[in-house]
């Protein structure tokens, strides 16, 4: 008698605007607004050079928009005007701002055009946060 296998859960999508600093998990559907290359360096690696490359790409959907740290095979997929599905998307924290990033155990998927406008007013990388510790 075969086993049931229990089913995959339906991906809770999120909108930028619920993003807050600490958090992970996210599967959200965004548009790139820009792109910009900050880093690209080839580092040796046995016998090849392995290329490093980052790129912080501002991404956005109806309700703000967040910079992404895109990394290496990352950085092909995230070109501006495309839309992109960040599956188990986690927030770091750069000098006190939020950054979007999916590490290795998330997925950046290219998907058909979304029929949303970014609101390019909703910046959460510009909002600063400080780190308070609370004395009990």
């Amino acid at each position: 008698m075969a086993e049931a296998k229990p089913g995959m859960r339906k991906p809770v999508f999120t909108k930028v605007d619920q993003l807050r600093p600490g958090t992970s998990g996210h599967t959200l559907t965004v548009k790139v607004v820009d792109s910009k290359m900050v880093l690209q360096k080839g580092r040796p690696d046995g016998q090849h050079v392995r290329q490093m490359r980052i790129a912080e790409c501002l991404v956005g959907d109806e309700t703000g928009m967040i910079v992404f740290t895109a990394r290496n095979e990352q950085v092909d997929l995230l070109k501006p005007n495309s839309t992109v599905i960040l599956r188990n998307a986690k927030i770091d924290m750069f000098k006190g701002s939020m950054r979007l990033a999916v590490d290795k155990w998330g997925r950046v998927e290219v998907t058909d055009p979304a029929d949303f406008t970014v609101k390019v007013e909703n910046n959460l990388s510009l909002v600063e946060y400080e780190l308070v510790n609370v004395e009990e």
